[in-house]
């Protein structure tokens, strides 16, 4: 092996590689330096055009290598609720965390799509996913609101939003816009304009956890898409934009606003007449306060409990399989007979406030401490009551006797009836007594549950496991494990009214023995305590006391 040596016999040591290799790239690229000095503008041009092109195909590729497949959506399945039918078949309750409502393009009234259209995307029929107009207006306005915090208006087309909806999800970048173009753009060669439009009018966020408009409808309005006012279908427009603002009683001034806009695009774009729009828009808002379902919340044990055991069976979340409880859409029918329930209900209700008698009032359902949102931990609380007309509401004021409630409306009124022990802050059940003023009213401290159960097929008919299933889930009836001793007496009682006796009938108190053979002799039951016992009482007595 031989060393390079310098001038002077001295050892050279071997030249760095990566100094090697930059001198390589800039003796690279002051070949393109030179090259580019001798050219003339017409090769110029053509370098650009090349690089240009190089960078294009390249920022192609990184825009559009993880794109899902347009033609998933032929085969699309929204998570849909699932439906609980009771014992005669009507449907009793639906498990859903999301309001959906599935309906067909011909089923959507022609004033709601054309409002809709009239104000996210009035060239939809004409244009082939994107809106080119619309959308160098939106590049405008997002280089005019760069960093100043503000988000810009989106430009995309009804077929943009699908895609962002369904697809890719609604991450706020410049790359997300363009891969939802690209989407928007493949999606218009697999599926017809009615198509889409049926996916983007069933799944569209509307606010009051509802998607689509049929949903929307029934959330903002109590109504079926059918019956909608012209008013109506153009207020269910402007939701996408803003649902959780717009869907606001104090931001009413700006839907309203929103709302007469979109009417005089439908009159400008010939989908409305001027007379038709005037009369629309001196009608109010008209949106119901109410956000519950139809279902009777009596039934609430019961439901509960079949709802556990789906979960255990099936799975919870969509993850968890197709049939899991909150998206597999599955149908489950039940033993629950509605009257029956209410029956039961009522029995054990009367019983426990019965054994409560005088005793005074058992403190809170609940205290909160921050009053300043009162009413939104009223809500998120979950807390009501459905016994005659109670509500459950927060005491916000107490002053010499007399104090304030407020409820989870947002209304207030004059309290009375008000315990001692009552502090600011607390959930209680109040009741009307009235006009303008409550009372405060006593839940049981005692609870029980209760189960009506038909002896020759095991079908559970009815079933309350407390007071009232929306102040708490806790079902006494299925997890209070209790005693075997409870359980069985009355199995115990009914046989001994089978052969005879009576509630009159005598039964002696005392030790009872058993003889178990000589190797076990006797085996003897005491009571509690193991003290002999109290003579001779009747067996209703001895119920009575067990």
């Amino acid at each position: 092996m031989t060393d390079e040596t310098n001038e002077q016999g001295s050892q050279q040591p071997p030249e760095d590689f990566t100094f090697r290799i930059r001198r390589e790239a800039s003796g690279g690229l002051s070949v393109v330096r030179q090259l580019w000095r001798t050219s003339n503008w017409v090769r110029r041009f053509a370098y650009l055009c090349v690089v240009g092109l190089i960078g294009l195909i390249g920022f192609w590729i990184f825009l559009t290598r993880d794109l899902p497949d347009a033609n998933k959506l032929l085969e699309y399945q929204p998570p849909l609720p699932t439906m609980v039918r009771g014992l005669d078949g009507e449907i009793v309750y639906s498990y859903a965390r999301e309001r959906r409502v599935q309906l067909r393009f011909v089923d959507f009234p022609r004033p709601l799509v054309n409002a809709f259209l009239s104000a996210e995307d009035r060239t939809f029929w004409t244009h082939g996913g994107v809106d080119f107009g619309g959308f160098a207006g939106a590049v405008v306005d997002y280089i005019a609101k760069y960093g100043s915090g503000e988000r810009a208006k989106g430009g995309s087309t009804i077929t943009q939003q699908v895609a962002k909806n369904i697809l890719i999800g609604d991450e706020y970048s410049v790359t997300r816009k363009l891969k939802e173009m690209v989407l928007a753009r493949r999606i218009e060669g697999v599926l017809t304009k009615q198509q889409i439009l049926e996916l983007y009018l069933n799944e569209i966020p509307l606010g009051r956890r509802s998607f689509g408009v049929q949903a929307a409808s029934r959330a903002y309005f109590d109504k079926d898409v059918d019956e909608l006012t012209l008013s109506q279908s153009a207020f269910l427009a402007i939701l996408p934009r803003a649902p959780e603002v717009y869907g606001r009683k104090k931001h009413a001034e700006r839907a309203l606003e929103r709302r007469n806009w979109v009417l005089d695009q439908m009159v400008r774009n010939g989908w409305a007449s001027k007379e038709d729009a005037e009369k629309a828009k001196a009608e109010p808002l008209g949106l119901v306060t109410q956000r519950g379902t139809n279902y009777d919340p009596g039934n609430g044990y019961f439901i509960e409990e079949v709802r556990r055991r789906l979960i255990d069976r099936y799975g919870e979340k969509a993850e968890d399989g197709p049939n899991s409880v909150y998206a597999g859409g599955l149908w489950v029918r039940t033993s629950l007979d509605t009257q029956l329930q209410d029956s039961v209900r009522a029995a054990l209700r009367k019983g426990l406030l019965s054994y409560h008698g005088n005793r005074g009032w058992t403190g809170p359902i609940a205290h909160i401490k921050d009053m300043d949102s009162w009413q939104t931990q009223l809500i998120v609380s979950n807390k009501t009551i459905d016994y005659k007309n109670w509500k459950v509401g927060v005491i916000l004021g107490l002053d010499d006797g007399n104090g304030q409630i407020g409820f989870s409306d947002g209304n207030t009124f004059a309290l009375t009836n008000i315990p001692d022990k009552a502090k600011v802050g607390d959930f209680v059940a109040a009741e009307p007594v009235s006009s303008g003023t409550y009372a405060v009213r006593t839940i049981p401290e005692v609870s029980g549950g209760m189960v009506m159960e038909q002896p020759w097929s095991g079908r559970v008919l009815a079933m309350q496991g407390g007071f009232d299933s929306g102040l708490g889930s806790f079902n006494r009836a299925t997890q209070a494990e209790r005693q075997p001793g409870s359980t069985i007496k009355p199995f115990v009682y009914a046989t001994a009214l089978q052969y005879g006796m009576t509630p009159a009938t005598q039964v002696l108190d005392g030790t009872f023995c058993v003889f178990q053979g000589a190797g076990l002799g006797d085996k003897c039951f005491r009571n509690f305590g193991n003290e002999g016992g109290s003579g001779s009482h009747t067996m209703r007595w001895g119920l009575e006391q067990s």
